[in-house]
């Protein structure tokens, strides 16, 4: 038995001192890779979830109406708020800028979360606003090319308008 109290001290010592590794996560996809294949996608889906189409016809709301598609919403706020987290991973960090974004995807994100939660048509499409908004002002600096097309690759051949 004297053997107990001397297991028991060994076991938390080694809890007291820091693991090997500090940061255990590794980037398995690059910025990009993430952007095109995790939230480009979530974003796509949550920003498709409201709005209005008007026409010749008049005006048709686009919301989500079964629970399903209610869920489809609130899961792609939930991969914006976590993508934030992956945007945090040490090999991605490009600096105070790139943090500070990808806090805020994490904040929007949980504001998307709570709307879709909340089924509220309005509150889902305000979110996605701001999703939005964080979305290109991290463009802005590090994908600035995402953000509108390239005027300078108009032919010559197209005439002006008048």
């Amino acid at each position: 038995m004297r053997t107990l109290p001397l297991t028991c001290a060994l076991m938390l010592a080694g809890a007291c001192t820091d693991p090997p590794d500090r940061h255990p996560f590794v980037a398995a996809a690059d910025s990009k890779q993430l952007m095109l294949s995790v939230l480009e996608p979530a974003a796509e889906v949550y920003w498709d979830a409201v709005g209005f189409i008007w026409d010749m016809e008049g005006t048709y709301e686009i919301e989500p109406r079964t629970a399903e598609e209610w869920e489809a919403v609130e899961n792609a706020a939930w991969v914006l708020a976590e993508s934030g987290n992956l945007l945090l991973l040490r090999e991605r960090v490009q600096g105070d800028h790139w943090v500070a974004m990808s806090r805020s995807m994490i904040d929007v994100g949980r504001r998307a979360v709570e709307a879709a939660q909340a089924r509220d048509p309005g509150r889902v499409f305000e979110a996605g606003g701001d999703v939005y908004l964080v979305c290109t002002g991290c463009h802005a600096v590090y994908a600035t090319q995402t953000l509108r097309p390239n005027y300078d690759t108009i032919p010559d051949s197209i005439p002006d308008t008048p």
